[in-house]
């Protein structure tokens, strides 16, 4: 699964990682994450972040 990077602070979502802190389980792709969910890093929101290259 794609992997996607936080434009702001670096952050990489990766969906076999999930965001387990914040209530994401491993294996969610970047598409199904919650429309509130944001970069446990920085905190903006998933239109801040671009497909890792």
């Amino acid at each position: 699964m794609q992997k996607y990077v936080c434009d702001i602070c670096g952050y990489v979502y990766d969906p076999a990682v999930g965001d387990p802190d914040n209530g994401v389980a491993p294996g969610t792709a970047f598409a199904d994450l919650p429309e509130d969910w944001v970069c446990p890093e920085c905190g903006v929101s998933k239109d801040e972040f671009s497909p890792e290259a």
